[in-house]
């Protein structure tokens, strides 16, 4: 099964040192209901990071759930986003896996400029890590 979710607001950030890199989608526009926030680093992970497993983006949801390198796709046509996620992380994610079956489509209600900007920030957070925790198919 797929969880579908309409997003209506997105945000981006980059922390003004260039630590960081967000992007985000929620449910409610004042950033309640359900949520996805995909981080990246700017900045090579050190020994510690590469150590642990998080020398890669993660994905928080709203209950606080996190996982690093867990998105298999992400593919944004329009202004509808599919994201499939490795199964094993759906316990991490604090994700139901009897309401997802690692497969989230979104549909993005925001301005065209705030989704031209998630795209941009989607892109950069998806990119970054180790080869082997990045989506095999990013089309955003």
């Amino acid at each position: 099964m797929t969880y579908r979710f309409t997003a209506r607001a997105t945000a981006t950030e980059s922390d003004p040192d260039g630590r960081f890199t967000q992007a985000a989608l929620a449910e409610g526009e004042d950033g309640s209901g359900f949520l996805l926030v995909f981080l990246a680093g700017a900045e090579e992970p050190d020994g510690q990071e590469v150590a642990l497993g998080m020398d890669t983006y993660c994905l928080v949801t709203a209950g606080g759930g996190t996982a690093y390198g867990c998105v298999r796709e992400a593919v944004l046509t329009g202004a509808v986003l599919r994201v499939s996620l490795d199964p094993a992380a759906l316990e991490d994610l604090r994700v139901d896996d009897s309401q997802i079956e690692a497969v989230i489509e979104a549909v993005i209600e925001a301005p065209a400029d705030d989704l031209a900007r998630f795209r941009e920030a989607l892109a950069r957070v998806l990119s970054y890590g180790r080869a082997d925790a990045l989506p095999r198919r990013l089309a955003v």
